[in-house]
């Protein structure tokens, strides 16, 4: 699709399906444990899929689109983490999964649209055929380096602090193993992050290889248009990493409200019935 739907689609559709899965398990299966527990295997397998795919991967879209997997893979790591039950873990990874998905929208609609930059000015986004934008295109390399660190969890942007909450409410819940996983594929994304940055930005132009219609540098008003939703998703990202503390407060706020369900059940006609449907 064209990459304007892209970044729609990678930051909110694909974060509905993480929405009720939260909202369900909380309100209807919240008794069934192990159910939890089975979720906690999907999302360590999920994001562990989801990263190797993206590292085996030379097309820039199709790699942002394998991470959105193993991301999905750490939300649903925290609604998993209510098997536990230890109370603290299980209220920090509710409030590490709300974080991460505002985050995520975030840093995933932004990435996708550096991805169109990339294939106007290089008719491509195949790795393979990009090149010397680093050169030609600073701006974009700068900015490039902003949702991708981010996406990695490099401190101190918004990333660093999704990841820590969730590999901490882990940690507190005894799942190494599903921490040391969330671990890796932090790694692994990193390295997939990398590969955009030295294949598109960094290496020159190939000379052979090129693809038939080519790239072209924008107009200014072009460049304008394009350049603006990415800076301020940019700034967005940074402004959530400098200063977390008010998106955590709205997260925990989410996360006690899905614990005690009590006012959601008022405010949809539940009260009367003492529980879901």
């Amino acid at each position: 699709p064209p990459v304007s739907a892209s970044a729609i689609f990678a930051g909110l559709l694909t974060k509905v399906g993480v929405y009720t899965l939260i909202r369900m398990f909380t309100l209807v299966f919240a008794d069934l444990v192990s159910l939890y527990g089975l979720l906690l295997w999907a999302a360590g397998f999920t994001m562990l899929a989801g990263v190797l795919g993206a590292v085996s991967q030379f097309h820039v879209r199709k790699i942002l689109s394998f991470h959105i997997i193993s991301q999905i893979g750490y939300m649903v790591m925290g609604l998993g983490l209510l098997a536990s039950p230890n109370e603290a873990a299980r209220r920090l990874g509710l409030i590490a999964a709300a974080f991460y998905i505002v985050h995520h929208i975030v840093v995933k609609t932004n990435l996708f649209l550096i991805s169109g930059v990339i294939r106007r000015m290089r008719g491509t986004e195949e790795l393979k055929q990009t090149g010397g934008l680093f050169h030609d295109a600073p701006w974009l390399a700068a900015l490039f380096l902003v949702p991708a660190f981010s996406l990695a969890g490099i401190p101190p942007l918004s990333g660093f602090w999704a990841k820590l909450a969730m590999i901490r409410a882990g940690l507190e819940a005894g799942q190494w193993l599903l921490v040391a996983a969330a671990i890796a594929a932090g790694l692994l994304t990193l390295l997939s992050m990398i590969k955009i940055w030295n294949e598109a930005f960094w290496k020159p132009l190939p000379e052979e290889g090129a693809p038939p219609d080519g790239g072209r540098a924008p107009s200014r008003f072009g460049l304008a248009v394009m350049l603006a939703p990415i800076v301020v998703l940019a700034a967005v990202t940074i402004a959530i990493g400098l200063f977390p503390q008010p998106l955590f407060e709205a997260a925990s706020r989410a996360a006690d409200q899905l614990l005690d369900p009590a006012a959601y059940r008022a405010a949809v006609g539940l009260a009367s019935t003492g529980g879901a449907p």
